[in-house]
């Protein structure tokens, strides 16, 4: 059975002349299956108002049949108003050249091969940006299309813009098999979109501004080793090429991040599952911290009885054990402890069957971070105010994108993150991982 898509206003009184939902100006049957009558099966029905995107139906004369409430949202329009009314008078869609979408597409008298048109930029008559989809429905009648109006389309009496190249003349049948019976167009705001476009500004901006500085440092140590090698002593050049490497690393860590972000946007992360240890991958990131220079009792591993076994990607376990210790390293103070305990999933559960998940807490001893702060550190390029005068209190640093890449990686997993204050103070970022399978 076809999905029927009823609109609560396409109820409301209608015009007098004006064609009911089930029949046109023509007198012709919509094709809009009427409301079934006794019992409707489950999922056959869907109502118009339900939908998260804006919803308008035209029958086959061009009059609306249903405008629902998603759509009056972002027209500004009453959906009773507009009803019976012709689509093309509603919605006087424009590009961004101030051409007519409906002359230059004549979706009623176009190509008949046609079945949608991808969503696009056009806006309403005061200027109001949205974002239009358009659907064909077609039946094997052969309706007569409407006249009038662009493209041959309106009202009788409206002066006709049709003749365009490859359009019908007004009036002429439509072969049949080919009678356009809807056309279903779907809105949707540009503010999402406009947000996306800012997103992405900040983060060429962001790069450009990363980029610079390595770059600039790698050219100039390099240049200068070229021209001048025979002027510097062996601990000299040492130091411009160790120079020269911690920057390479730099520039390597950004085009990694970045890599990261449009795999996490696009929903490509992919997670190579083997049996890990979770308290060995720990123990690995605080030895890696020692030998980069870390005291090695600002560092404390505690592991609790009862750990699952994981089967997670080692590689971004690493990598997310490795962030939130950098951030707690480079942004809190004190002791860095890393927690690693079992956990149950349904905490109605309680204590009852086996552990199926463990959970990571790192905790710093900073000044932590404010509760209405934190839902906004895992966000794209979220830097935290400087205080006490210094950089401490900036959980997130850097580009902005370490903890954003973190949370990514924690969902990709099927897990959880988030932030509070330590029972120490200073910050815990806590993230509960799954326990599950070699086959997951």
């Amino acid at each position: 059975m076809d999905e029927l898509i009823s609109s609560r206003a396409s109820s409301a009184p209608l015009p007098a002349g004006t064609p009911t939902n089930h029949e046109t100006a023509h007198g012709h049957a919509s094709g809009v299956s009427p409301l079934p009558e006794g019992p409707v099966p489950i999922g056959s029905l869907v109502f118009a108002d339900e939908l998260p995107d804006g919803v308008v139906v035209a029958d086959e004369a061009g009059r609306i049949i249903v405008f629902n409430r998603v759509a009056a949202r972002l027209t500004g329009l009453d959906s009773a108003e507009v009803i019976g009314k012709f689509v093309f008078d509603v919605l006087p869609l424009r590009d961004a050249e101030g051409r007519d979408w409906w002359v230059y597409a004549d979706p009623y008298h176009g190509l008949q091969t046609r079945t949608r048109h991808p969503e696009r930029s056009l806006y309403l008559a005061d200027g109001t940006e949205i974002l239009v989809s358009i659907g064909y429905v077609r039946g094997p009648r052969g309706a007569r299309p409407p006249q009038g109006g662009p493209g041959g389309m309106g009202p009788p009496g409206r002066s006709s813009r049709g003749g365009l190249g490859g359009v019908a003349p007004p009036g002429q049948h439509s072969p049949p098999g080919l009678t356009l019976r809807r056309l279903v167009i779907s809105l949707r705001g540009a503010q999402q979109r406009e947000r996306l476009e800012r997103s992405r500004a900040e983060l060429v901006s962001t790069v450009a501004h990363e980029l610079r500085s390595p770059l600039t440092s790698v050219k100039g140590f390099t240049a200068t080793l070229l021209n001048k090698w025979g002027r510097f002593t062996d601990d000299q050049k040492r130091v411009m090429l160790e120079t020269v490497n911690a920057d390479a690393d730099r520039v390597t860590r950004l085009i990694t991040e970045l890599l990261d972000v449009s795999r996490i946007e696009s929903g490509r992360m992919e997670v190579h599952r083997e049996l890990v240890d979770l308290p060995d991958r720990a123990r690995k990131i605080i030895a890696g911290r020692v030998a980069a220079g870390d005291a090695e009792d600002r560092f404390r591993l505690e592991v609790r009885n009862g750990l699952p076994e994981t089967w997670l990607d080692a590689d971004k376990v690493d990598q997310i054990l490795g962030n939130l210790v950098e951030n707690a390293v480079r942004h809190g103070a004190g002791i860095v402890t890393i927690v690693v305990e079992p956990v149950h999933l349904d905490e109605q559960a309680g204590a009852a069957g086996e552990p199926d998940a463990a959970a990571v807490s790192v905790r710093d001893q900073g000044e932590g971070i404010a509760p209405d702060v934190a839902p906004r550190v895992f966000r794209q390029f979220w830097r935290g105010k400087p205080r006490g005068g210094g950089r401490r209190g900036q959980h997130g640093g850097g580009t902005g994108l370490g903890l954003y890449i973190v949370k990514g990686l924690v969902e990709a997993h099927g897990g959880t993150i988030g932030v509070c204050r330590a029972p120490g103070g200073g910050a815990e970022f806590r993230f509960i991982v799954p326990a599950g399978t070699v086959t997951a």
